[in-house]
């Protein structure tokens, strides 16, 4: 393994540092004092600040030599709303909010790179270091694009790396197309005639039809995708009803559609309402569905992930490098980014052991034995990219 020695050396720093961000975490827009420390990291570093895109967001910029070649480089920093239960020294401080997706360690070896890319700077152009808030759920890369992120760092390739429990410290996994799935919502509204329950007859019983539709929607994918392509469709919610002895007016149901592909949504969505309109017609009531479109797919563009891959390779050898990993169901918003701009979002093994317990499980951590690893990677794909001509 091929690290950079001075982020070797730092390892014991970096580590203080993601302690330190994984003790305080902080929700969705609402991550004012890791912003705080990237801030006063980066500046001390010698690196431009700007702040304010999305609340919370900061973005670094580092500039070497004369050429107008740009990137992006991108972390996350927002935590989730879940009960702590490790007990080392470290754990959060905060009640109820966890760094249980690894932010804090994401946060952290871009701000090793960072460091050192400013006092090295091997490079001949425009670095952005873009940390981002509100990766879960909420979207912050779409609201940091939204009020012009890119038109303000024009970057021409942008990057972003997640840590992977499962897969061994010491490894990557690249891929070239689908990494990550989209995330979409629905909620399905089933209107009926409430009556007694001892006489059904009298009205429009929506639990009847409601359990109906649950079936007949499955097969949006077992019929009606081709079988070599991958959607999961998966119902979540059903709420209908109070008292035993009342079948109720309304019953109403929930989910989320994953796909790889916009087509794959969009012929889901048209497949869900046509079954909704026949499963109500049946049944003499009305379905109606809300359909919202979440995360989109995160596809990587196939040139920047052989260059992901050859940096990957470089620093830790080609059998650690994993081009052949399946893509997850999971959704993650730098998808966004890649709609924008060419791109590859890699996974970092965070081990198999201790420290490499499941994302968003209470007793995850991240493992501070590939900081120094992920730091090493961002600075020589940054040298690479923007290798002096």
């Amino acid at each position: 393994m091929e690290l950079i020695p001075a982020l070797q050396k730092n390892r014991t720093r970096l580590a203080t540092w993601r302690h330190d961000l994984h003790a305080h975490p902080e929700l969705a827009f609402e991550e004012r004092r890791t912003a705080d420390l990237v801030a006063s990291i980066l500046t001390l570093a010698g690196i431009e600040v700007h702040r304010g895109l999305a609340e919370t967001g900061v973005v670094g910029v580092l500039k070497a030599g004369t050429s107008p070649r740009a990137i992006g480089l991108r972390a996350d920093m927002d935590a989730l709303p879940l009960h702590e239960q490790n007990t080392f020294p470290h754990r959060s401080q905060h009640e109820g909010l966890m760094h249980a997706c690894g932010h804090d360690g994401h946060t952290v070896m871009l701000l090793g790179a960072a460091e050192y890319l400013a006092e090295t700077r091997n490079f001949d152009g425009t670095i952005y270091f873009v940390f981002q808030p509100a990766e879960e759920t909420i979207g912050g890369a779409r609201v940091m694009i939204e009020q012009g992120l890119l038109e303000q760092f024009p970057m021409e390739q942008v990057f972003g790396m997640h840590n992977w429990p499962g897969l061994p410290a010491g490894q990557f996994a690249v891929h070239s197309g689908p990494v990550m799935a989209c995330a979409d919502q629905f909620d399905i509204v089933v209107r009926g005639h409430g009556a007694h329950a001892a006489m059904p007859h009298q009205g429009r019983d929506p639990v009847l039809a409601g359990a109906t539709l649950i079936q007949a929607l499955q097969s949006v994918v077992s019929r009606n995708v081709d079988p070599l392509d991958s959607v999961v469709l998966s119902i979540t919610r059903f709420q209908a009803g109070e008292a035993y002895n009342i079948i109720p007016d309304e019953v109403r149901i929930g989910g989320t559609l994953r796909a790889f592909r916009n087509d794959l949504r969009d012929a889901a969505e048209s497949h869900m309402e046509r079954i909704c309109n026949g499963i109500g017609a049946a049944h003499g009531l009305q379905i109606s569905l809300d359909y919202r479109r979440g995360y989109p797919p995160t596809v990587n563009t196939a040139d920047e992930a052989e260059i992901c891959r050859r940096i990957a390779t470089n620093l830790v050898g080609e059998s650690n490098v994993r081009s052949n990993l399946n893509p997850s169901m999971g959704a993650e918003d730098f998808a966004y980014f890649l709609h924008e701009r060419p791109g590859c979002y890699v996974w970092i093994g965070n081990g198999m052991d201790e420290g490499g317990c499941m994302l968003h499980n209470p007793h995850y951590d991240f493992n501070d034995d590939i900081l120094a690893l992920g730091a090493s990677y961002w600075a020589r794909l940054a040298e690479h990219l923007l290798e002096p001509i």
